[in-house]
């Protein structure tokens, strides 16, 4: 993890220890937020169903498929997070290596 004394000092980047726990964290409000649109989009989908089986299909199905989607859009933003500072590791190491 990191130190107390590394959020002072900018020798070294805290965001790659922290991204897990905000990556989880993300993980568990879109599971609750997934389930709340999961009964909320059940019951407007039943209710849509009445005018329109076809829309009131896609209705439900939208719902169930947004914890999913919700859930892997949280993980390609962390794992974005964490190529730009493996970018900036590698050009520190490339610079490193030309100034010898």
């Amino acid at each position: 993890m990191f130190n107390f004394r590394d959020l002072f000092q900018w020798e070294r980047f805290i965001t790659p220890s922290i991204i897990k726990v905000f990556y989880w964290l993300s993980v568990i409000i879109t599971v609750l937020l997934g389930v709340s649109e999961i009964l909320s989009g059940l019951v407007s989908g039943f209710n849509v169903m009445i005018m329109s089986p076809f829309a009131g299909f896609v209705m439900i199905l939208a719902s169930l498929v947004s914890i999913p989607v919700g859930v892997i859009f949280a993980r390609i933003a962390a794992e974005f997070i964490l190529i730009v500072f493996r970018i900036n590791e590698h050009l520190g190491a490339i610079r490193g290596r030309g100034d010898m």
